[in-house]
């Protein structure tokens, strides 16, 4: 029988934010599974005596209590004994990183890694992205002050963030070259990416997750009023659609009740009084064959608008039953 053990890589869960952290929501889930979490810092991996060991604790995690997690049980484990490994911690991608996935290297044929060592080492988040330079704006990754220069006039409000960072910190919009910032910026980061400034960002981005080359979801982000950053952990905030699952899964607080019917309306022909005409219930008909994939195509619509109103149910045509 296989050990129902998962091990996780990463940062302390002291530090770690339950409502924005998506280690602590893989760690519940896990839970539910039955299995065993033992978490550890890469910096307490080891090998001794040719083993890959780990000096960590197994861990309970509940992201819905102000204390999310508790500390079982401190000790070494020898890798080899878990059944998946997840590599959690947080950038820069430094040397540690790099060479913390060279000691998974050892142990990836016995134990499932997740992501693979080697994927990671050469898929850098924010470099990887010129593989689709096509679906971006204008982009350049540098660490020239002369290039930096030429992109500043050829843009006239540019976003500056690392090649290594994450989770929005350290991004910038600046509206003119300032060459004693680019000097300590690159002295701390080395290469960074400037991008063309959409002010789009605005009305919202789109996260898709893709597992094996297939999107399996997306959350549609709101940055806060003043910001052009919609990292949640920022203060964006998902839309309303998205923040209800949220809160029935009580991960963030749950929206206000209700819904403005009016945004269903053309705002010409709104009501000016404020009254409304009194809802008349649909009646009640027999579920069709076809209900449970109109249900799902409307939780899928709801990951990609704010909000949306069903004004009615109609009956399919009978050349589309045939």
């Amino acid at each position: 029988m296989t050990n129902k053990i998962i091990a996780i890589q990463g940062n302390h869960p002291s530090k770690l934010n339950p409502r924005t952290d998506t280690s602590i929501f893989l760690a519940h889930e896990i839970q539910k599974k039955n299995y065993k979490i033992f978490y550890y810092d890469p910096k307490d991996l080891s090998i001794i005596n040719f083993k890959v060991i780990a000096k960590g604790f197994f861990v309970k995690f509940d992201y819905r209590k102000k204390k999310f997690f508790e500390i079982l049980k401190k000790q070494k484990l020898e890798l080899v004994k878990c059944k998946y490994l997840l590599i959690r911690q947080d950038p820069p991608f430094n040397l540690e990183y790099i060479c913390s996935t060279l000691i998974l290297d050892k142990i990836k044929k016995r134990v499932k890694v997740i992501n693979d060592p080697a994927a990671i080492r050469n898929v850098s988040e924010k470099l990887f992205s010129t593989k689709y330079q096509k679906f971006m704006p204008d982009t350049i990754f540098s660490q020239n002050i002369d290039e930096i220069k030429k992109f500043f006039k050829k843009h006239k409000k540019v976003i500056v963030k690392p090649i290594n960072s994450y989770s929005g910190n350290n991004i910038y919009l600046l509206t003119k070259f300032n060459l004693k910032f680019f000097q300590k910026f690159i002295k701390k980061h080395d290469h960074i990416m400037c991008q063309k400034y959409l002010p789009k960002i605005k009305e919202g981005d789109k996260r898709v997750f893709l597992i094996n080359g297939k999107v399996c979801g997306a959350i549609s982000r709101i940055p806060k009023k003043g910001s052009f950053l919609s990292n949640l952990s920022k203060g964006a905030k998902p839309t309303l659609r998205v923040s209800r699952i949220l809160g029935e899964a009580q991960i963030m607080p749950m929206p206000k009740p209700g819904n403005n019917p009016k945004k269903a309306i053309p705002k010409k022909d709104r009501k000016k009084d404020g009254k409304e005409e009194p809802k008349k219930e649909a009646p009640k008909q027999e579920a069709k064959k076809e209900e449970p994939r109109v249900q799902k195509s409307l939780e899928d619509l709801g990951l990609h608008c704010q909000d949306f109103h069903v004004l009615g149910v109609f009956e399919a045509d009978n050349l589309r039953e045939k």
